[in-house]
């Protein structure tokens, strides 16, 4: 099925605590496939634990992503600070739950993101780091615009490497 943003209405909501069972929903083998696997339960606990801060620390926003109108939660996505070659910029990352994939969510939900982004003025670029083997991120990048500088070395989960795509979107122009 071809992808339909432009029929594909969605609204990103803040992470909440009653998040949690939509954490554990994206922390799936399927989910977790490039990301190196499913995180065990300590970890999990304390990234909904992050999730839940990172609004309240200025560093960036997490987000649930919920369909309109019928309001139904079809994944996550989120920008968060990190240092990246000597500067730091917002990093990006989302999930889309398997029943909801290939309809243009992400890239709608994504859309979404970048105009809250933009909105906190407080960085120039926005960065992406998707597997060089995850089809369906990388062509979410290409089309929200964002500008692959080439493939990197990316750790993720700590002590982790992935061979990454390094895409990058301009916020702030000039800044």
């Amino acid at each position: 099925m071809a992808e339909r943003t432009d029929t594909t209405r969605v609204r990103i909501e803040p992470w909440s605590d009653g998040d949690l069972a939509l954490l554990h929903s994206l922390n799936s083998p399927e989910m977790t496939e490039h990301l190196g696997g499913p995180e065990p339960e300590e970890r999990l606990l304390e990234r909904h634990r992050r999730y839940l801060r990172v609004g309240d620390q200025g560093s960036g926003r997490m987000f649930r992503i919920v369909l309109l109108p019928d309001l139904e939660t079809a994944g996550s996505i989120g920008y968060w600070e990190r240092s990246w070659r000597d500067r730091t910029v917002y990093e990006t990352g989302w999930g889309v739950l398997p029943p909801f994939r290939k309809r243009g969510i992400a890239v709608a939900a994504g859309r979404e993101l970048i105009a809250a982004a933009r909105a906190e003025r407080r960085h120039r670029h926005l960065h992406a780091f998707p597997s060089v083997t995850h089809e369906a991120s990388n062509a979410v990048c290409r089309r929200l615009g964002f500008s692959l500088l080439g493939e990197c070395d990316f750790e993720y989960p700590k002590g982790s490497w992935l061979r990454s795509n390094d895409w990058c979107l301009e916020l702030t122009p000039g800044r």
